[in-house]
């Protein structure tokens, strides 16, 4: 059984995709696909696409912007697949949520819990099946987006799946943390109001 290997790194949505299909249908025995890509969004696509075809694929991040779809290939699918794929480019697009956090901890109380409940609160933002179009970060919530937050790899995720990420610019200058910001860009206080002011739903943890 051979591997075909594509290599998608840097392609644009649906592209990964496209030329993933290609690949398989050209695939005339048993055989194994596997699609390298640099966002996962592609890797759901991808996972979607394999369905359609009835087939299962596995994924492993191999770095920090690097994952490899695999989808193991026991016979030809043919030229369509059997369930059209439901393919989303931009999964945060549109929706009008919009998550303000203006806290480095949760609730009130113990700072130490407060700060293990924000953590876990911005994780379970990257497990919704619709994510927010935009979360604002702003007074203490601020130190989430800076070099050594604790919950940075859940917002890089969260931006490399179409989140777009904003942190209050005169926040990050009253706590010295300008140039550790981390993840999104800075803002001001205009665009966090137009940002509010637009949202369907606002969502305060």
């Amino acid at each position: 059984m051979r591997t075909v290997v594509v290599n998608a790194v840097g392609e644009q949505c649906p592209i990964p995709v496209v030329k993933a299909a290609r690949a398989l249908r050209e695939m005339r025995s048993p055989g194994t696909l596997e699609v390298h890509v640099d966002n996962e969004i592609a890797v759901q696509n991808l996972t979607r696409m394999a369905a359609g075809y009835h087939l299962t694929a596995r994924w492993e991040k191999t770095g920090e912007r690097e994952y490899v779809v695999t989808v193991e290939v026991d016979a030809p699918v043919g030229e369509a697949p059997l369930e059209e794929p439901e393919l989303v480019c931009s999964p945060a697009a549109g929706n009008g949520l919009v998550v303000a956090v203006d806290t480095d901890a949760m609730g009130r109380g113990s700072e130490e819990l407060g700060r293990t409940l924000m953590k876990g609160f911005l994780f379970a933002v990257t497990q919704l099946p619709r994510l927010p179009e935009t979360m604002l970060f702003y007074n203490g919530g601020a130190k989430l987006t800076v070099e050594g937050s604790a919950s940075l790899e859940d917002l890089k995720k969260l931006e490399e799946q179409g989140v777009e990420i904003l942190t209050c610019g005169t926040c990050l200058n009253f706590y010295g943390l300008t140039e550790k910001l981390a993840v999104g860009s800075a803002t001001n206080m205009y665009a966090i109001v137009e940002k509010l002011a637009g949202a369907t739903r606002v969502v305060k943890p």
